[in-house]
């Protein structure tokens, strides 16, 4: 100043951008302290124990070496992977054309289906494989049907048919709910234009609405998946001696082995195997993106 006052500095103003991303931070701060410790932590434990010697408590990979030289650990490892895939594929095949009939319904009559969709959510996966061993079993109420009808008895439990419908039954509503958002997503205008320049609805679905609808569906059908390899107790009460995942190999050396380590161990091989499924759906999904602002 020309009268030798010192000038007051002006108070820094934040950007817009700034703004949004401090009330971004401060939304997610309690969700993230949240999964720090009910998942980070109890994660971290696991690797430590799987990396500590079981006699001494020293540092040690050898519960590694031996998983990787065990014959039942890939043996359980390629069953997990079957199963996952089969009650993946059959959970696509009966979510999505439940989500498209749910999103040519009234908004009425969809929140309705959307309540009977989410339903299977509202009980205990442990009593819906009870309630399955009820209906399904050898004197269950499928086979009195086929019974009264004059038709053999089938096997539904114990085996991998009884799995995949225990999982199915479960994971349905996962993809019905991601399916139904990508196919809400598409303009109607789409559609209806392809009707109108003379498509059949077999023509407007096969190439307008499947392709528009396929991020819901490879999103959901990743999820289902990954989420399926963590299955534990409908292979346990629904499945035989051939259907043993590798939740599963994780209870045996907890409860009846008592070798913690090999049980973490096991723990982080199928953690990373569903992380590489992750990052192989994320590089899948950003080379089509690329490809796609290529072709723009």
């Amino acid at each position: 100043m020309g009268d030798g006052t010192p000038a007051t500095p002006k108070r820094r103003q934040l950007t817009l951008e700034q703004r949004h991303a401090l009330y971004t931070a401060l939304l997610i701060a309690p969700a993230t302290l949240f999964m720090l410790f009910v998942y980070a932590v109890p994660l971290a434990y696991v690797v430590s124990v799987s990396l500590a010697d079981k006699t001494t408590g020293a540092f040690s990979i050898g519960s590694y070496q031996q998983v990787a030289t065990s014959s039942l650990f890939y043996k359980v490892t390629w069953t997990t992977l079957q199963i996952s895939a089969l009650a993946t594929i059959t959970s696509l095949l009966l979510a999505y054309p439940i989500a498209l009939y749910m999103n040519y319904q009234s908004a009425r009559v969809r929140a309705f289906l959307m309540l009977l969709v989410l339903v299977p959510f509202w009980t205990s996966i442990l009593v819906k494989s009870y309630a399955f061993t009820v209906i399904f079993g050898q004197a269950g109420v499928v086979n009195q049907l086929l019974g009264l009808v004059g038709l053999p008895s089938v096997k539904l439990l114990f085996n991998r048919v009884g799995v995949i419908i225990g999982m199915t039954h479960y994971l349905v509503p996962f993809l019905v709910l991601t399916i139904l958002t990508s196919l809400r997503s598409i303009p109607p205008d789409l559609p209806r234009a392809a009707s109108i320049m003379g498509a059949s609805k077999l023509v407007v679905f096969r190439r307008v609405v499947l392709p528009l609808s396929m991020p819901g569906v490879i999103a959901g059908s990743a999820l289902v998946f990954i989420l399926s390899l963590g299955f534990y107790v409908v292979p346990a009460l629904l499945g035989g001696r051939q259907d043993v995942m590798l939740a599963n190999l994780v209870e045996f050396y907890l409860r009846e082995a008592l070798n913690w380590q090999m049980a973490s161990t096991i723990a982080v091989m199928l953690l990373l195997t569903a992380a590489l499924f992750v990052a192989l759906l994320f590089k899948t999904r950003a080379g089509a993106a690329l490809a796609g602002e290529q072709r723009a």
